[in-house]
């Protein structure tokens, strides 16, 4: 046999053990189940299966293909519960400037926030504490939220998962109806385990007693398991009014205690950018 019949027999050799391994959906299983269709057959590389194979040396190696790392990204992303509305928003989007006198210049009270939240979905996993986000309506907490969420899913492969307050207590509430198909821990189960938890809008409902139990579960479950939460919240702990209610009178001393413990506290403020985006209507017809 010439060398080059044996250096072809070689790479169809190489190419069926690629071929021969197992499916994607069969060997792997993310806490989300991101990846449960087969990939694209149309990868040069690995042909669809999502690995290759190192042949070089005296011990093979198995590695994900790049084809399957950004699929897994992107469908971490796509799980991630984020909101239509506000999936273009991105860390470098955060508008960081202000007008004054028609002259554009960088504001702090909006620049040193987005640096921290940066450092944060850089330094990722090493890091031993979340983020609560407070501020009033329309400063970007929510924006700067989301930004980390795709940092984290698109770029480091990481699963999140964003909730907002309001929704994620109706759905818990939905559950109970005996007429539902999910159970209450079947919400929950995703929410205390997620690896990154968004939580949303922390305090825009008073919690009764009920709800303080399911907040309570909630945080203190991922505190004992040491899992990384981001808070959202239009309340701090000093209004500059008194008629105004701080985030403990929202959801009680334990729980802001418990915050204290768990997230590092970044306070947001500027105007409300909303403002800004008022949709100007001609009544003249």
């Amino acid at each position: 046999m010439d060398n080059g019949q044996r250096t072809m027999d070689n790479e169809e050799e190489k190419k069926g053990k690629r071929n021969a391994l197992p499916q994607t959906s069969s060997l792997f299983h993310s806490p989300l189940s991101i990846v449960n269709s087969p990939l694209t057959n149309s990868c040069p590389i690995c042909g669809g299966n999502g690995w290759v194979v190192n042949t070089e040396g005296k011990t093979e190696q198995a590695r994900r293909c790049q084809c399957f790392m950004e699929k897994y990204r992107q469908r971490l992303w796509e799980k991630s519960g984020v909101p239509k509305n506000f999936r273009n928003c991105r860390l470098s989007n955060y508008d960081v400037y202000k007008t004054d006198k028609n002259k554009r210049t960088v504001d702090n009270d909006l620049s040193i926030p987005k640096e921290i939240c940066a450092n944060f979905a850089n330094k990722y996993p090493v890091i031993e504490q979340g983020l609560l986000l407070m501020g009033t309506i329309g400063v970007g907490k929510t924006h700067l939220a989301v930004g980390i969420i795709a940092e984290l899913t698109l770029n480091k492969g990481v699963p999140c998962l964003f909730y907002d307050f309001r929704d994620l207590l109706k759905t818990i509430q939905s559950s109970y109806d005996p007429r539902s198909q999910i159970s209450e821990t079947s919400v929950l189960e995703p929410v205390v385990n997620a690896e990154v938890l968004v939580l949303d809008e922390l305090g825009a409902r008073k919690v009764t007693d009920w709800m303080l139990d399911m907040l309570t579960h909630i945080i203190n479950k991922r505190y004992n398991d040491k899992r990384i939460t981001i808070i959202t919240t239009n309340y701090v702990d000093n209004p500059l009014q008194k008629e105004e209610e701080s985030l403990t009178d929202r959801v009680g001393y334990r729980i802001r205690s418990r915050l204290c413990e768990m997230c590092v506290e970044l306070q947001i403020k500027g105007k409300d950018y909303r403002e800004g985006k008022k949709s100007k209507f001609n009544f003249n017809f």
